[in-house]
């Protein structure tokens, strides 16, 4: 009986070790540090912009520093979470407007993204409309070039496609590209043509991001990246371009890349650029494109007033994952879709792609 009662005992071991291993093995599963991270950041004021934080690996990555120089403090806030060195391997700075790149054109008495981190390699626009003398431009000429004197790398996007630089190995099967596009080269009448487009892969997953990049004319920023991009591949994930704006994310380019995920940059609502609620960001004419594409969309902040400067999160800082079981997304605030929230319910018409 002795011998019998040691058999259960030792088979009933077995089965709770197997069992806890198991649950184990799935926890560790589920913690798996991802290898590469994207991070939507919101920007602590009410005003539209672009931050996104990229964690590849080791190598830590800023594709632009808005809305405003009062951002700098949150973005930083954010980033020393992840990045332990003090050390950005790249900084891109899509175009000269301030909602892009604020944190990097402070004045010469205040801190500025790039006298706040080591940054080894900066890539910029190669073409402008501001003038030399402007304020904010001359402030971001400026500092880069203080960094640059510290010993960073700098190049313009239309350098790194001239010179066959413009893929960059990360490690782990991650790759930066800067892809070509046709107003690094030519002039434009908008700003915001001027953007540097980036494409970060991840082995056969995608993302891409275009700045403010605009149209769908016969010379558009957009066709033309496309045209000068044949193998622009299908996208996991998509920042929308100027902010989920109708002059941007044109079909030319949705039917290209049919994004997955999307993700809008902006305090959605806002009066600041027009009191025409259809026109607000994210526009009725962006979403109506993107839905037959994708109905997760997501959008960092949330205008609740903007003449009195009250705003709060919409889904917050919206992060994506990407790692040998998957990509998923996590946001601070909440994971609801945009078509789900009360926002969109009442302000926005529904696409039948998401009825």
């Amino acid at each position: 009986m002795k011998k019998k009662n040691k058999v259960i005992s030792l088979l009933v071991s077995l089965i709770v070790f197997a069992i806890a291993s198991y649950f184990g093995y799935l926890e560790l599963f589920e913690e798996e540090p991802a290898e590469l991270s994207v991070h939507f950041l919101e920007l602590g004021n009410k005003f539209t912009g672009d931050c996104i934080f990229i964690k590849a690996g080791d190598k830590d990555i800023l594709i632009d520093a808005g809305s405003r120089a009062s951002s700098i403090p949150t973005i930083t806030g954010y980033i020393n979470k992840y990045c332990g060195d003090g050390k950005l391997e790249f900084v891109i700075v899509t175009h000269a407007h301030q909602d892009h790149y604020a944190g990097f054109a402070t004045g010469p008495n205040a801190e500025s993204i790039f006298d706040l981190y080591e940054c080894e390699v900066i890539i910029d626009f190669a073409l402008t409309n501001q003038s030399p003398t402007a304020t904010m431009y001359s402030n971001y000429i400026r500092e880069r070039d203080d960094e640059v004197a510290k010993g960073a790398t700098h190049y313009t996007a239309r350098q790194c496609i001239e010179e066959g630089r413009s893929t960059f190995d990360l490690g782990g099967g991650i790759t930066l590209r800067v892809l070509d596009s046709y107003y690094y080269y030519n002039e434009s009448s908008e700003e915001n043509n001027y953007s540097v487009c980036v494409l970060i892969s991840h082995g056969d997953r995608h993302f891409l991001f275009t700045g403010d990049l605009e149209g769908d004319r016969e010379e558009s920023g957009e066709r033309k990246l496309v045209e000068l991009n044949p193998d622009l591949p299908e996208v996991e994930v998509y920042k929308a371009g100027h902010h989920g704006s109708k002059s941007s994310s044109h079909d030319v380019l949705l039917e290209k890349i049919k994004p997955r995920h999307v993700v809008v940059c902006c305090c959605a609502g806002s009066s600041k650029y027009t009191d025409a609620s259809e026109n607000q960001f994210p526009t009725q004419e962006f979403i109506d494109r993107v839905a037959p594409y994708t109905d997760s969309v997501y959008v960092t902040t949330l205008s609740v007033d903007y003449k009195n400067n009250i705003f709060k999160s919409f889904n917050g800082n919206i992060v994506f994952y990407s790692a040998s079981s998957g990509v998923t997304v996590s946001c601070s605030d909440n994971d609801v879709k945009l078509k789900d929230s009360d926002w969109f319910k009442e302000n926005r018409i529904t696409p039948p792609q998401w009825q």
